[in-house]
Order: structure tokens, then sequence, then C-alpha cells
């Protein structure tokens, strides 16, 4: 429960930035996390693509100086992005002048006012910082799909138990959710649409 729905208390740590929307209609907000990478993004914009969804792709810098041409297969296909540092820094381990360097590296290559850190945590005199500059995107449902101690059933149940209206849900294309998430991200789409949740982008 604290990891798949970070705590009120959590929350407000990092005040002014955004967990969920409030849009007082029947929607989610579905993102991915630590692409793009030629294993795994392209068939999520295939998978998209399929279901008529456009989501919101938190960008690892050099991910997208290796595969720039993945990265505008994103943008191509009606998709938005966020900066999610150049090397996917934890806030938490570098001070601020790294942390912040990183990102505005990571600024060159992606065009975005929107971010989320790496891990969901950073230094507060870091956040103080970017949230000046940047609309700082957290989430309200983390699947977990990385992790080696899940299941693709379980992943599928995080999304089942914890989506509400508004949520900001996270999967990730990386090479560590592999078949997890290529198992359940369909899964979840359909449930998500028999429920009756319409699928929002997130907006700079």
């Amino acid at each position: 429960m604290l990891i798949e729905r970070p705590p009120k208390i959590y929350r407000g740590f990092y005040s002014g930035s955004h967990w969920r929307f409030n849009t007082g209609e029947k929607a989610v907000y579905l993102t991915f996390d630590d692409g793009p990478i030629p294993e795994m993004t392209p068939w999520v914009l295939d998978l998209l693509d399929k279901y008529g969804i456009k989501a919101t792709f938190f960008c690892v810098g050099d991910n997208v100086r290796k595969y720039p041409e993945i990265y505008q297969m994103v943008r191509d296909r009606g998709h938005n992005v966020g900066n999610h540092t150049f090397h996917h820094l934890q806030g938490w381990k570098v001070d601020k002048e790294t942390y912040l360097k990183d990102i505005e590296e990571a600024a060159k290559l992606i065009n975005s006012k929107l971010f989320r850190p790496p891990h969901g945590h950073m230094g507060l005199p870091q956040f103080y910082t970017l949230k000046k500059k940047y609309k700082v995107i957290m989430w309200d449902v983390i699947t977990r799909d990385y992790s080696r101690l899940m299941t693709s059933d379980e992943v599928f149940e995080v999304v089942k138990k914890y989506t509400r209206n508004g949520s900001i849900i996270v999967f990730h294309d990386s090479l560590k959710s592999g078949d997890r998430m290529k198992e359940s991200l369909p899964r979840s789409l359909d449930w998500l649409i028999e429920q009756g949740y319409s699928f929002r982008l997130i907006e700079e």
C-alpha cells in the first residue's frame, strides 16, 4: 500500500506536485517511465495504437540520446513526454547542483515542462527549485511491474485495487518490467475500459 499508493503524509512533503487529477470525470492518466528503448517502447506504442489510447512517457535523457528515432516515434504518434533526468538519478543520493544539472542536460533533448523524479523522491531543496520551472508529476498508482518479486497477475491486481477517478498510473517501458508489463498492460487496459474509464494526456 505504501508503495502502490503513497500515503498523504508522503504526498505532503512535495506539496504542489501532482499525484492525481480531479477531473470530475471517470478518467485516468496512463504514464510510462524509463524509456525509450528498442526492446520495449515500440511494443507499447503499437499496443496503445491498437486501443486508441494516448499516454505520457517520462524519458531518461541518455536513452533519448541513444535512441532518438524511438523518442521521435513517441512524439509522432501523439503521446506527451516528460523529463526523467539524464542518468536516472535518485535525488536523495546526489547534491542539489548535480541533480539539477542532470535534469537540464536531459532538457536539451526532451522538450517538456513535465518532470517526474526517478524512484519518486528528491531532496526538498531540489524540489522547491524544480517546481518553479516544471510541472512535477508523481503518481496515484504505481504498478511495480519492475519488481522481480511481482508476477504479472499481481501487477494487474494492483491496477484493479488502487485505480480511481483521476489516477495517474505508472508502468515502465524498461527491461526490468519485461514480460510482467507485456502481460499485465493489455489486461489492465481491457479492465479499465470495461470499468468505463477514459484516458487523458498529462498536459504541460
